[in-house]
């Protein structure tokens, strides 16, 4: 590990953009530490470069969870913690406080933040399923611009996002989902607690007349990153629901996930269980529904 790191504390939005605008060669952002101080501690090379650490943790605005008329909007450095306690997502996103609920320790969850979990993107990243059927966007800054983009167009690859050196994540945008939908997130480690998530899976899903009438379904874990399955959605909608039509979806699931990730070592036990689980939380919906 580095013996001697500069760490900066920005009290500003505007501060952070002035210090990225300057120095974005030799830093790295911190909010929880969760991922960057371990990299650190182990040499990774996605921090090798790494000479200043800015904590963004003093910028009130990023720490915010607002109720806005279409949207629900939570602050880049919310930690998971406050997003399990917020009223807010309580109410409106049971998903995601059911998705940050699983992550690793309350210690852990009192550090670690919404926005450090998906641009770390860990393929094990919690948040993304849950954060992919909700449809969130996230606000991007640098000193020059400002931009929004939807989650998945962010994450391009493991440890790889549209992030550039002198840009910050400032907020995720969530369009506020209507009284219809009902869904569920499932999680799978190799122990009850304090687990990296082996398989994830977030389901919401609207009937009208005993038919699927929208349906959003995510991973992660089991594939690169945290995925949405536009054409596994496409072919559910419009359906009648019943037992044989969840199992169908079931078994493409698997067909779906071998086309991403191809055939894999862990394939033979992963997938029986992703196909298993995928079914489960359609029956669970379906009961929640009636």
């Amino acid at each position: 590990m580095k013996t001697s790191i500069e760490i900066l504390t920005p009290k500003t939005l505007t501060e952070i953009l002035g210090i990225l605008s300057e120095r974005q060669e030799i830093l790295t952002l911190i909010a929880g530490g969760t991922d960057v101080i371990t990299g650190l501690k182990q040499e990774s090379k996605r921090f090798k470069d790494t000479e200043v650490l800015v904590d963004v943790n003093h910028v009130p605005e990023l720490k915010e969870i607002k109720h806005m008329p279409e949207k629900i909007t939570i602050g880049a450095a919310a930690t998971f913690s406050e997003i399990y306690n917020n009223s807010i997502v309580s109410n409106e996103l049971p998903i995601l406080k059911k998705a940050v609920s699983t992550i690793g320790s309350m210690q852990i969850r009192n550090r670690a933040t919404i926005a450090g979990n998906f641009v770390n993107n860990a393929p094990c990243a919690d948040t993304v399923p849950a954060l992919l059927v909700y449809n969130a966007t996230i606000e991007i800054e640098s000193m020059n611009s400002k931009r929004e983009t939807y989650l998945q167009e962010f994450l391009q690859g493991p440890y790889k996002t549209q992030l550039k050196k002198d840009e910050v994540v400032t907020k995720i945008n969530i369009p506020v989902p209507t009284k219809s939908f009902t869904g569920d997130f499932y999680k799978l480690g190799r122990r009850r607690a304090v687990a990296i998530s082996r398989i994830t899976l977030a389901v919401l899903m609207e009937l009208k007349e005993n038919k699927i009438n929208k349906i959003r379904i995510a991973s992660g874990s089991v594939t690169p990153i945290g995925t949405r399955f536009p054409e596994l959605e496409i072919f559910a909608m419009e359906n009648d629901v019943n037992d044989n039509l969840f199992k169908t979806l079931a078994s493409r699931m698997g067909e779906e996930i071998i086309k991403i990730t191809g055939l894999r070592w862990s394939s033979a036990y992963k997938l029986p269980v992703v196909q298993q689980m995928f079914y489960q939380l359609l029956k669970g919906i379906e009961r929640r529904s009636l």
